[in-house]
């Protein structure tokens, strides 16, 4: 038992940064993935481990809500990613047993590959590495230490499904969640005997290593799981995520696609970019208008068959693509928006392009949807946002040329719909997109894209008033091909230039409680020019 409540998160802290040093030198020092040159070795740097709980102070804070942000304007290059492994056969190399002496020595291969690049200068939490040789690893930190997973482990995997670490490390992996791992399987694997086998780390027992791993940054998650299985199963099993948001730590990243069937995501916090798995192929699906929407762990992808809605859903727990569940009354065309684990959406057309008013609200960890209040009126195109606990939806169309500038407001414990007149005023036209709005510290923005200003809405007297400009590159079509979302504390617009052939996005973002709006490039990378869909997903 600690003896203090000081030591104690100290201690925490520590065994955080030891795990994050033990993940850190799980890479075979032979393999490089091409992205790291000469000058940036060179400028690694090396640091002794700390002895003393009290020298904790030159690791980085833990990883939340409040110290995550700040980090516009920084604009680090993004990792390229076309140098990196495609071949499935990668993987599997990657996830061969290896023997208790290769793991001693590195020299092995066989190891899960984690990207060192992406632990340098990294302002949202990267850990310098540390010299191995000059602290002696402690068996007693780290409960088994077992080498990963070997063929025997992944019978009945579903084809994959693997974590990513980085995007350089996990391409197009498909497939499922691995199933829970017995305990009374780990006997046997050369790694010694087991101490406790509820723990993780074994120093400080399970709460206590679970209290270390909420406080690590999201990125590391993938890479924490390739330790053991014990930590495999505790990150695949969401229950950290969940533990995360009763804490109220929560990282955003920024998912986005500028291709048909192909995701990004971009984590502000690491400055890093991560490719995710190419969804399904489908015809119809392909070229049928689509809605995104982050929920919980989740990404869901609204689109439609020929004569049906189809829902596709993409896990961070697994890093795979699966069949979403269909709503009570599928649509597409609608407004929504998410508020932890759950999200609202509204409005919409159905598969006969009957304009509706109904509601439903998606709960993501059960995956069930449930039928609320219809609205006033009925509206598709419309943009719905979260603000004061409350569910808005904003602007949209009565029919083909009939514009709507109301607004209405749900009341979740209520359970009621109030119309609020001309709160989407000037935000968008008949030809136009649905109102590109945001919500950052409860206060709604919004940008006009015509006038490319951005606006904020005075709520007492239901007007918007202009701060400031848009950023100047990032171009539309009448609002389609841009993207406006709140991302934590700050706002962001992506989008890029119209050019044949292609083009860069940028990511431009902007902290309201900084000042006016004074626009910081964080990001840019050559995907196109024309930003398709567009959520956040903050746990």
């Amino acid at each position: 038992m600690l003896p203090s409540s000081c030591e104690q998160e100290s201690k925490w802290l520590y065994m955080t940064y030891q795990l994050l040093e033990i993940t850190n030198n799980k890479r075979p020092p032979s393999v490089e993935l091409g992205e790291q040159d000469e000058d940036a070795k060179s400028k690694r740097t090396k640091s002794l481990k700390p002895q003393d709980p009290s020298l904790i102070e030159e690791m980085e804070p833990p990883v939340g809500e409040s110290n995550c942000q700040g980090h516009g304007g920084s604009g680090q290059p993004p990792v390229d990613e076309s140098n990196r492994p495609q071949d499935p056969s990668f993987v599997e190399e990657m996830e061969h047993p290896v023997e208790e002496s290769d793991r001693q020595s590195h020299g092995g291969g066989g190891q899960p590959l984690v990207d060192e690049s992406d632990r340098q200068s990294h302002g949202g939490g990267g850990q310098p590495p540390v010299d191995e040789s000059n602290h002696p690893q402690d068996p007693s930190l780290i409960e088994e230490m077992e080498p990963p997973l070997g063929e025997s482990d992944h019978q009945g995997d579903g084809g994959g499904g693997q974590l990513p670490v980085d995007e350089s490390d996990h391409q197009g992996h498909g497939g499922g969640a691995q199933p829970p791992v017995d305990e009374s399987d780990r006997q046997g694997h050369g790694g010694g005997g087991h101490s406790d086998s509820n723990s993780l780390i074994s120093a400080i027992g399970r709460d206590n290593s679970i209290n270390c791993l909420l406080h690590c940054s999201r990125s590391d998650y993938g890479a924490l799981a390739s330790l053991n299985r014990s930590f495999r199963s505790l990150i695949r099993s969401g229950e950290l995520y969940k533990l995360r948001r009763l804490n109220e730590i929560t990282e955003h990243w920024v998912y986005f696609s500028c291709s048909v069937l192909e995701w990004v995501a971009y984590d502000p916090y690491r400055e890093r970019w991560i490719t995710l798995p190419r969804m399904p192929h489908n015809d119809c699906f392909m070229y049928a208008d689509k809605e995104s929407l982050a929920v919980g762990t989740d990404l869901l992808v609204f689109g439609r068959e020929i004569t049906s809605h189809v829902v596709l859903r993409y896990s961070i727990l697994t890093n795979s693509w699966s069949p979403g569940v269909e709503m009570n009354s599928p649509r597409c065309l609608f407004g929504s928006a998410s508020l932890g684990e759950k999200a609202i959406v509204a409005g919409g057309t159905d598969a006969r392009g009957t304009i509706l008013n109904s509601a439903e609200l998606y709960n993501s960890e059960t995956q069930k949807w449930e039928t609320l209040p219809s609205m006033n009126r009925p509206r598709k195109m419309c943009s719905g946002v979260f603000m004061d606990n409350k569910f808005y939806v904003i602007g949209g169309m009565a029919s083909n040329t009939e514009l709507l500038t109301c607004g209405e407001e749900y009341d979740l414990e209520k359970g009621t719909w109030r119309v609020i007149p001309n709160m989407s005023s000037g935000l968008n036209g008949v030809a136009g997109a649905p109102p590109l709005v945001a919500v950052v510290n409860n206060e709604l923005y919004a940008a006009d894209y015509g006038e490319k200003e951005v606006r904020k809405y005075d709520k007492e007297n239901n007007s918007w008033v202009t701060l400031g400009r848009l950023p100047e590159r990032p171009d539309s079509m009448n609002g389609w091909g841009l993207a406006f979302r709140a991302c934590g504390e700050r706002l962001i617009v992506i989008g890029g230039a119209r050019a044949m052939g292609g083009g860069t996005i940028e990511l431009n973002s902007w902290i309201p409680e900084e000042g006016p709006p004074e626009w910081n490039l964080i990001a840019s990378r050559h995907l196109g020019s024309f930003v398709y869909n567009c959520a956040v997903m903050g746990c």
